[in-house]
């Protein structure tokens, strides 16, 4: 008699990954981007900072006059861009993810407080989120940044402050429906404290919302920290940071393109990588594909 044996089928969130191009891609370029962030050290060919005369602007090895041994070519000090860029994915994406923990504390403690309590407390809070939506953010973290010394705890600080306001009003509308459920009208009814409510009933609720906001919000939080950069105003040598590489090259874009185009162009596949990911999030999240 012949047994079968049951194959264990892959876990529901691969395979809505699987099924999905885009988020497939995303995810390939997101592991990429943070395996090179926490193994920079071990992979990058060369010190980032060890400036060599001898190899000033070298082309990359795939363009004619290129070396080899510089597979991205270097900038105007003999620096080794492919190391730069490596060393470079460890300060966005720090800044990154941490400014986004700030900025969904934040917003998020804000909309369940707006959305649970409403009235005077609600209206206080929306006319705060009012005053930042109207001041553009580049403005406000420049404002910040040149009034505090400039490292990487300064952009986490100020990138998460200036970025919780969409987490505000997306927690509130959430909250706002979740209030009128059976089950929260219920724990009011037999007196179970407003904390109590929020943390075991309405908190675990808006959690799917709260990651597909962070996820978007990390590429958005890695575009502002690369604009202070360029700017100058964020990370300072010898740490190495993509918007600072751009800043840099941007003297030599008419003669030594690679300079400044190469990390233009891991800036976007970054991004577009974390964008890619966090749309199929949203989608794996939503409620109405729970069976597929």
């Amino acid at each position: 008699m012949k047994t079968t044996v049951k194959r264990k089928r892959a876990p529901r969130w691969l395979r809505s990954l699987w099924r999905s191009k885009t988020g497939m891609v995303g995810f390939i370029i997101v592991t990429v981007v943070m395996f090179c962030a926490v193994f920079a050290p071990y992979i990058a060919p060369y010190d980032p900072n060890a400036i060599n005369p001898l190899y000033m602007l070298k082309p990359p090895a795939f363009v004619e006059g290129g070396d080899i041994q510089f597979l991205l070519g270097t900038d105007n000090l003999g620096h080794d861009i492919l190391s730069r860029l490596i060393y470079g994915a460890r300060i966005s994406m720090l800044i990154g993810v941490f400014s986004v923990f700030v900025a969904g504390f934040i917003g998020t403690l804000f909309g369940l407080v707006a959305g649970y309590y409403g009235g005077i407390c609600d209206s206080i809070i929306m006319r705060i989120t009012d005053a930042f939506h109207a001041i553009p953010r580049t403005l406000l973290a420049l404002v910040a940044v040149s009034l505090m010394q400039a490292s990487v705890t300064t952009l986490i600080i100020v990138i998460g402050v200036t970025g919780w306001v969409n987490y505000a009003r997306l927690i509130r509308s959430e909250v706002l429906v979740l209030k009128e459920r059976e089950f929260v009208k219920a724990s009011i009814t037999i007196g179970t404290p407003d904390y109590k409510i929020i943390l075991k009933h309405i908190l675990p609720n808006v959690f799917s919302v709260f990651i597909v906001v962070s996820t978007l919000a990390v590429a958005t939080s890695i575009i502002a920290e690369t604009s202070l950069s360029f700017l100058g105003l964020g990370i300072q040598p010898p740490n190495v940071s993509w918007g600072g590489m751009l800043s840099a090259g941007r003297n030599y874009l008419d003669t030594d393109w690679w300079v400044a185009t190469l990390p233009g162009i891991t800036l976007t596949l970054t991004v577009l990588g974390i964008m890619f990911l966090g749309n199929w999030l949203r989608d794996y999240l939503d409620p109405h594909n729970q069976g597929l």
